[in-house]
């Protein structure tokens, strides 16, 4: 029986509820988008942005991203069975979604993803998906930003009301009519690297700068 469930849960069918169900639960968040702007410019001045949010945070920014289809967007997802269902959802929404992790794929759909950068100027990256550990930033972002000369832009969820999952990443789902806010930092330039050293630092100091909102108990 919960072969069959799992199995119904991947179907195209499925994934069309899902994808419905989910613009439907987030019509009913009190959403506040802050500082969307400012990224928004550097994207009309032909600038490449990556932004970036923690695994736990993506679900009620969905609906929102959707306004963003008309810029081509990407996203890489993993080649799993979860990703297949996110996959589903994120195309319906406009985005692209180069397949892969750093267990399965991750090299092909990372120069899928710098690719699509090149072409156009616009993604978006999970920093500890698609398995966690819960807070470690990746190094796939960094490389992401210095092979496409993209700015980072940091962005956070906050929901007054939610619930968290006792899942590895503590995935919030806000409760429904909550206040919602979709916070994104300023734009950052990361300066060239000269050493492994360099290069980790900088994947440190990301780490540091989102760390502060994430929701970890």
């Amino acid at each position: 029986m919960f072969k069959k469930i799992k199995w119904i849960i991947y179907t195209r069918p499925f994934i069309i509820f899902a994808y419905y169900l989910i613009q439907v639960y987030s019509l009913t968040f009190r959403l506040k988008v802050i500082n969307e702007e400012t990224w928004q410019n550097h994207v009309k001045n032909k600038e490449t942005i990556l932004l970036c949010t923690w695994h736990q945070q993506f679900f009620a920014a969905i609906r929102h991203f959707r306004s963003y289809s008309r810029l081509n967007p990407g996203l890489m997802i993993s080649r799993s069975k979860d990703g297949d269902l996110i996959s589903g959802v994120a195309n319906r929404t406009g985005w692209h979604t180069p397949r892969g992790s750093s267990s399965r794929g991750g090299r092909q759909a990372m120069m899928e993803m710098i690719d699509h950068l090149k072409t156009y100027g616009l993604g978006a990256h999970i920093v500890d998906g698609p398995t966690g550990p819960i807070g470690i930033v990746k190094p796939g972002v960094i490389k992401m930003v210095h092979e496409t000369d993209a700015l980072v832009v940091p962005f956070y969820v906050e929901a007054k009301n939610a619930w968290h999952f006792n899942s590895w990443d503590k995935f919030m789902l806000p409760k429904p009519f909550s206040r919602v806010d979709i916070i994104f930092e300023d734009p950052r330039k990361l300066s060239p690297v000269n050493s492994n050293a360099e290069f980790d630092l900088q994947r440190q100091n990301l780490e540091a700068v989102m760390k502060p909102y994430l929701i970890v108990s």
